[in-house]
């Protein structure tokens, strides 16, 4: 895997395609309106990220690729975000051309319980202006020449015309698509294609998973829920098999990846040479944008001249690590790293500095906490799962045996750092913990720079260690209700006395 990420650093990717701006009101329901049958939701915090070809962009800036985009805006205010966000994170922008007769694709979400429970568009797909379309292929003629291949994010918004494919494929350099609509013969002669089930079975008239076969309106999902990996029929895998071997004639690429969600990927070169591979995911979140982080990973490998069996390993583990994550994401280095070597957890004070600070280039929202967490028990549990819903990743400091007994007494803690640690670990909302020595976690809040510092309930915000300093970088504090009756030290003494529940 290290091999892999070298490889990526390396990487120089040109984006073509159809962008947006994903905006995100996060919050809580807890009752159903007066006025109609529906949940009022109360909004708590608001965020916008980078969607279509501009995730696309985003998660290859995550993984260290020079990367530019070239794609069609309004000319309006979410235009400018989408420029200032790109611009932001190191991406070049000079390629997005603006279309004043059309908007920047928006989608408002609305969340609660991290649940996805209304979208809202503002999206035109009729085909650009003629002054548009112009200004596109100009932008390509200027930017081809400094990147060694094209990722191509087709949502059909009418930025990837006849015109534009035909000027891609003939540069000779890599072309990855992942394609939109049924007639796949546009895009004859790319590279690799990279359509999912749904797609693949509307352009070979082929039925892959037991439903009727149908146009898929929409490539991001929005899917949420949990569950393990599907198992394939035979048929259902020989059928698949069938449809890649007819997308490749059609195409004439050298590679086709059908993604299958649950039921994981299968590949095929032009050579017969078959992969299928599983669903890497443990839990499954929130499906939107993994098919960007599927071609970033994919695209990028083999535009940087990797082997495809490893290329789709590394796009699948990538792919799998996404849709772990509520909303649209990226993935980083360090966590495919982390993948590959056993999803390592339990980070060291002097490692989690550099880990944090990718973590916040890479747009992720970062949420800290802290505690002994002796005898973990379920007021832990619901404290720490409330904390991690304030943001995309949870770090927990884990005070050391020593620190524990100097704020608890000499009988404490009952579990050692490590296995605390490890129980801690085990948990899926907690990402990353990290053990500190002192007995406040000022230094470690000073490494991690979150976004977020949580706390007890019976805490204020002015008593909570850290408060200031997280203010300063415009952080916030969040309190969070505790469950009555749930302490270690009422354990403890239910075990000494044998007092019962």
């Amino acid at each position: 895997m290290k091999e892999t990420l070298n490889a990526l650093a390396g990487a120089k990717v040109l984006v073509v395609g159809d962008l947006m701006l994903d905006r995100y009101h996060w919050g809580q329901t807890r009752r159903i309106s007066p006025e109609a049958p529906v949940p009022v939701v109360k909004i708590r915090r608001e965020e916008t990220r980078l969607g279509g070809a501009a995730n696309v962009a985003n998660n290859l800036a995550a993984l260290g690729c020079k990367a530019a985009l070239c794609g069609l805006v309004g000319a309006d205010a979410a235009a400018g975000e989408i420029k200032t966000a790109l611009e932001r994170m190191g991406l070049d922008a000079s390629g997005l051309v603006a279309d004043p007769t059309r908007p920047t694709s928006v989608k408002v979400r609305v969340m609660a319980q991290n649940q996805q429970l209304l979208r809202l568009d503002w999206e035109e797909d009729r085909p650009a202006s003629s002054q548009a379309r112009e200004g596109l292929l100009a932008a390509l003629e200027r930017l081809l020449p400094e990147y060694d291949g094209v990722i191509v994010s087709d949502y059909g918004k009418g930025v990837v015309t006849p015109e534009v494919l035909a000027r891609l494929v003939a540069s000779g350099k890599p072309v990855v698509v992942d394609p939109k609509g049924s007639d796949y013969s546009r895009y004859r002669g790319v590279t690799c294609l990279t359509p999912n089930e749904q797609e693949a079975a509307a352009a070979t008239g082929i039925v892959l998973d037991g439903s009727p076969v149908a146009d898929a309106s929409e490539k991001e999902g929005a899917t949420v829920g949990r569950g393990p990996a599907l198992r394939s029929d035979p048929g259902q895998e020989e059928a698949v098999l069938n449809a890649a071997r007819m997308l490749l004639k059609v195409v004439e690429s050298k590679f086709v990846c059908i993604t299958r969600g649950p039921r994981g990927v299968l590949g095929l070169s032009a050579g017969g040479e078959a992969s299928v591979l599983p669903a890497r995911a443990r839990e499954v979140f929130d499906v939107t944008g993994a098919g960007d982080t599927f071609i970033s990973v994919l695209g990028a490998l083999l535009i940087a001249g990797r082997e495809f069996g490893e290329s789709l390993e590394a796009a699948n583990a990538a792919a799998g690590l996404v849709v772990g994550k509520l909303g649209t994401a990226t993935v980083t280095p360090a966590e495919l790293l982390d993948l590959s070597g056993g999803s390592r957890k339990v980070y060291g004070l002097d490692e989690i500095g550099p880990l944090a600070a990718r973590l916040r280039e890479a747009g992720r929202r970062i949420v800290f906490t802290n505690g002994c967490f002796d005898l973990l028990h379920a007021g832990h549990i619901q404290y720490l799962q409330a904390s991690r819903e304030r943001g995309d990743l949870l770090v927990v400091g884990l005070n050391s045996d020593e620190s524990v007994k100097r704020l608890k007494g000499p009988s404490r803690p009952v579990i050692g750092e490590e296995d605390r640690a490890h129980l801690l670990a085990a948990l899926a909302c907690v990402d990353y913990v990290v053990i500190f020595e002192e007995d406040t976690p000022l230094r470690l809040i000073g490494q991690v720079r979150p976004h977020v510092l949580t706390k007890g309930a019976d805490y204020t915000v002015e008593g909570v260690v850290g408060h200031e300093m997280v203010g300063e970088w415009g952080g916030v504090v969040e309190l969070i209700e505790l469950k009555e009756n749930r302490s270690t030290s009422g354990l403890i003494e239910k075990i000494v006395t044998g007092s019962g529940r």
